[in-house]
């Protein structure tokens, strides 16, 4: 007779390989996040051009809208796990480039425009296959609670890097850079030590460069037949091009509250805390909320919160502001992913991936590029301004869409 403990289900935290995914992950992040202030500081330093900080903020995301679908469907037909560990190699290598030409004297922009576009190359196959490999690691039916855990650690790292960024970038321009180089490397020994494959048996072999457009299609055209996943996609990208655009522009609004980097850091630092409370209350509002009621009232709440950025007077203000727009977004975020990565078959699931990431991606890319040249033409507080009234468009549509106001979590 079976022994009947062996069918019950493993609690999320004793499945060593999920630990040791979200620990590569976390520490990845941990130096993306002291990067990601450092480098705009860094190009407005060397430049003093915010155009040159928001075009290079957005080229290494703007990779994903020529590449993103061609990585989906590569990581279909690769192995997922040895793609994630090259691409984390490639990327600290890469990286570890900048703070070595600034010990020679030698950095400058060819080459960080260089690094941007090869880091989004490696960036967006190991996002496509990152996000393909979940429901291979945890079953469907804990997808919310890993997506959960996975946004509030994410997000609590995200607190203490805004934290540190503004201070570690005072301290030396270049160790945030340094840092970064490393925790790839980190990255990469998590994954190796991963033994749960991140793929199930596949069917097909590879093929030519015009069977792999067909893969491609293939994709696409399941994911136009979803017109849950289809509709709501469309409305994240069009959100995304205000979140490229906002980085820059807050950066903007603190620096003309006089705030010093240390104070910029801890504006998004309250962005992290209210993304962290979200990412805490995620499965349990998944679990009794609708997926579109999600939707309506995440973009209601960033369409109303918007405007208080162009007001605020102190920079901790802005903080109250970031902290208030950030709390419903990772919800909804659980709530999508939980849906789309339970109903796409794990053959496409980098194809689907990849084409909502090109679509969500590519949209914040556009708004980071063209956010230097527009705080230079209208000025921060008219294009918080403007930016408030596309929100508000966002949110009158999806109101307005029955697909939206319909769409639930389950499957």
């Amino acid at each position: 007779m079976a022994d009947p403990t062996s069918t019950l289900p493993v609690p999320l935290w004793c499945r060593p390989d999920f630990r040791l995914l979200l620990g590569g992950r976390l520490v990845s992040q941990l130096g993306d996040s002291l990067q990601f202030l450092a480098l705009p500081l860094l190009v407005i330093a060397l430049t003093g051009s915010s155009t040159q900080a928001g075009l290079l903020l957005g080229l290494q995301t703007v990779v994903h809208l020529v590449f993103g679908l061609l990585a989906g469907a590569l990581v279909d037909r690769w192995d997922r796990r040895t793609t994630m560990i090259w691409c984390e190699i490639g990327r600290g290598s890469l990286t570890a480039t900048i703070p070595v030409a600034a010990a020679f004297g030698a950095l400058g922009m060819p080459q960080l425009y260089a690094v941007a576009v090869l880091n989004g190359v490696l960036g967006t196959l190991f996002g496509a296959a990152n996000s393909s490999a979940l429901p291979n690691i945890v079953p469907s039916s804990d997808l919310p609670a890993a997506l959960g855990a996975v946004g509030a650690m994410s997000n609590a790292l995200r607190l203490v890097g805004a934290a540190m960024a503004g201070v570690a970038y005072a301290v030396s321009r270049m160790f945030p850079f340094v840092f970064n180089a490393v925790s790839f490397l980190v990255s990469a020994a998590f994954l190796r030590a991963i033994r749960t494959d991140f793929q199930q048996v596949r069917t097909t072999t590879p093929g030519s460069p015009r069977v792999l457009l067909t893969e491609i299609g293939h994709g696409l055209a399941w994911l136009w037949r979803k017109p849950v996943i289809r509709t709501l996609a469309l409305l994240d990208a069009a959100d995304s091009l205000r979140y490229g655009a906002g980085y820059l522009l807050i950066i903007m609004l603190a620096q003309d509250l006089h705030a010093n980097p240390a104070q910029v850091g801890m504006v998004f630092a309250g962005a992290g805390v209210g993304a962290l409370l979200g990412s805490l209350l995620a499965p349990a509002l998944t679990r009794r909320f609708p997926l579109g009621a999600l939707s309506i009232t995440m973009l209601w709440a960033e369409a109303l919160a918007f405007p208080f950025y162009a007001v605020a007077p102190t920079w901790w203000l802005l903080l109250v502001v970031a902290f208030t727009e950030s709390v419903l977004s990772p919800v909804y975020n659980v709530a999508l992913d939980s849906y789309r990565l339970a109903v796409t078959p794990d053959a496409l699931r980098g194809r689907v991936t990849s084409a909502v990431d090109t679509l969500t991606t590519g949209g914040a890319a556009i708004g980071t590029i063209a956010s230097g040249a527009l705080i230079a033409l209208l000025g921060p507080t008219t294009l918080t301004l403007v930016l408030a009234g596309w929100l508000t468009l966002l949110a009158l549509a999806a109101t307005l869409s029955r697909t939206v106001r319909t769409a639930r979590v389950t499957a």
